[in-house]
């Protein structure tokens, strides 16, 4: 009988390792960087094509290596950063394990050149999944150059499985932001499909911060430095005024060593307490220096996690520099006597959308016009007949359609006439113009026929964007206002990037983008819905959003840029809106195709019936 257990080959062996060390495009260009900089790099230059599928190169001007080195380098195991195991205990290099090179020549077509500099003529090698193809001298610069091509390409299975070149592209500019980041004395070239991404020279922390995250964010952020006997702690905070809606902007490093830890995550967010709004997360960039003694990087090969000898201290250290850092800096907001209140100009984002070709409301007057000149009695009649089309009534409770996006309506119900404005009927608090109030400038109530219909007001905008925009997608019939100042606007290399992958559809929104270079784009034109001096960070919220929502749904890159426009250029709780915004903001809405849910699902109007009133006011 045959024996079961067998012994498997290297070749098998090798691609079963490398799917640990090297997961995508990013993890190579991760473990790379990390070599240079053990060679003591001073200059490194990135060059990747497609996203890393068909090409990373990475140049350095390390120390380089003899040929008998550059041949033993792809062997398993094979490393100059340990030689026994009590140095696992004191590691101070970014690299130890020896399982790159290797992992990184089973799955792809590698060429490495390397030179000493003291050496007239450098090395060649060249592999093959983990196969010698070719070795000899070679004329080269000093340092080490390696050339990674047809990633996986041996390893269908696993190529099939990366993500589109805009996110493989945004992994790698994440990790190449990091290692530029953690060490502001190295310069750092990054070259994506000939279009260079950074350029930048060795400077000292807070120049190399504002190069690769604009002037605007530094001088948002807040400078941390704090010593104890055991750890340091440097870096910067972001004010809370300026958190983002996503965790991307969150740089945690050991030993200069790029970790994710979510216990010291929790931390720093804990350090904010409650000057954040929910849903945000602030921004920081942190490096903690401690004893390599106290801290295992041998977790995992991947090497972004590890393990404190007191991770509760280390815990609080962190949550007493970041509080401490927070208050020491006046986080109060001021009011400028010369700001423009906040209910000015808000008609001008409220603007008509055009109903939808299958329903048949009737039009209303004043759209075409002043938002003054809109009836309240025909906007609410509207109301009702939308509502007596669509609801249906059970049991002293209104409860809608399971198929939201249903066409098939059943037949109006029959409409009463609104209350003539006059002696004895509702008039709004303020205006005594019509029964329509707004509560903390945030939610909207009406008087209906039967009962009382509250809307929030944000949701109820970001619906009205959502279909606009998604028409504008499907017409091709944007409305842009051109900006009589053009704004350049200096974004990060993950937004530069991520923009400029996305500029066909931002035009259809009514963006008008032209890439600057250097990570900078000039706003010429912006959307109608758009207000006039908020160009800059209506884009970065935009960006912001279509990145999380790229991360926690499934939906086209058109549909994704939809919602998240909508999100970001709707009307806020908190702004106040006068009796002609509300009216027009509810025609809009009931004029959409879809006006009880926002593009992501929150309610957007509740109606509550008179009965359920007289339930709870006892009247039986």
């Amino acid at each position: 009988m045959a024996n079961k257990i067998h012994i498997l080959g290297a070749d098998v062996a090798n691609k079963i390792a490398a799917g640990e060390v090297v997961q995508r495009p990013a993890s190579a260009v991760k473990e790379l960087i990390e070599n240079s900089l053990d060679a003591g790099a001073r200059h490194i230059a990135i060059i990747v094509r497609e996203a890393g599928k068909t090409l990373i190169q990475i140049v350095d001007d390390g120390e380089g290596m003899t040929a008998e080195d550059a041949l033993a380098a792809f062997q398993r195991h094979a490393t100059s950063k340990i030689l026994s195991a009590e140095d696992l205990e004191e590691i101070k290099t970014l690299g130890f394990r020896g399982e790159a090179l290797a992992s990184i020549a089973a799955v792809a077509q590698v060429e490495l050149k390397t030179r000493q500099s003291h050496a007239d003529v450098g090395a060649l090698v060249r592999i093959e999944g983990s196969e010698v193809k070719e070795q000899g001298p070679a004329a080269t610069e000093p340092g080490t150059s390696i050339a990674v091509k047809n990633l996986f390409y041996n390893t269908p299975g696993r190529r099939n499985f990366l993500k589109t070149r805009q996110t493989e592209l945004k992994n790698i500019t994440d990790v190449v932001t990091r290692a530029a980041l953690v060490f502001p004395g190295i310069g750092w070239q990054y070259v994506s499909d000939d279009e260079q991404l950074l350029d930048l020279k060795p400077k000292d922390p807070d120049g190399r911060m504002a190069d690769l995250f604009g002037d605007r964010l530094f001088r948002a952020l807040i400078k941390v430095e704090e010593h104890s006997e055991f750890l340091h702690m440097s870096g910067y905070i972001g004010r809370p005024d300026f958190a983002r809606k996503s965790r991307t902007e969150q740089f945690l490093f050991i030993n200069r060593r790029p970790v994710v830890n979510r216990a010291l995550n929790h931390a720093v967010f804990q350090a904010y307490e409650h000057l954040l709004e929910k849903g945000s997360f602030p921004f920081y960039a942190l490096n903690l220096e401690l004893d390599p003694h106290r801290v295992d990087v041998n977790v995992h090969p991947s090497k972004l996690e590890v393990k404190f000898e007191n991770e509760s201290a280390v815990y609080r250290f962190v949550l007493s520099a970041v509080r401490k850092a927070l208050g020491a800096h006046d986080l109060m907001p001021s009011i400028s006597m010369n700001a423009v209140p906040s209910d000015i100009g808000l008609d001008a984002r409220l603007r008509f959308i055009p109903p939808p070709a299958q329903t048949d409301l009737a039009d209303v007057a004043g759209r075409a016009g002043d938002s003054a000149d809109v009836d309240p009695d025909i906007v609410l009649r509207r109301v009702e007949r939308r509502i007596g089309e669509e609801a249906v009534q059970r049991d002293g409770e209104a409860t809608f359609p399971s198929d939201l996006h249903q066409t098939q309506r059943p037949a109006p119900a029959r409409i009463l006439p609104l209350r003539p404005m006059g002696a004895g009927a509702e008039q709004h608090p303020v205006s005594g113009q019509s029964p329509i109030w707004q509560v903390q400038n945030k939610y909207i109530l009406s008087q209906i026929r039967s009962g009382l219909l509250i809307i929030d007001q944000h949701v109820a905008h970001e619906r009205i964007l959502y279909e606009k925009a998604v028409a504008n997608f499907e017409n091709n019939l944007p409305s842009t206002q051109q900006l009589l100042f053009p704004q350049t606007v200096q974004l990060s290399a993950t937004d530069y990037s991520l923009a400029k992958e996305l500029i066909p559809h931002l035009e259809k929104l009514g963006f008008d983008l032209k890439p600057f270079g250097k990570n900078t784009v000039i706003i010429e034109g912006i959307p109608a819905d758009v207000r006039v001096g908020s160009e800059a960070l209506i884009l970065q919220d935009v960006l912001d959003e279509y990145r999380n929502n790229e991360h926690t749904q499934t939906m086209d890159a058109r549909d994704n840029l939809a919602k998240s426009f909508a999100c970001k250029a709707a009307i806020k709780a908190g702004d106040r809106l006068n009796t002609s915004e509300m009216l027009v903001l509810i025609d809009q809405l009931f004029a959409t195709q879809m006006p009880y849910v926002c593009p992501h699902g929150r309610p957007i109007v509740v109606k509550i019936t008179v009965e359920e009133l007289d339930r709870r006011f006892g009247r039986t």
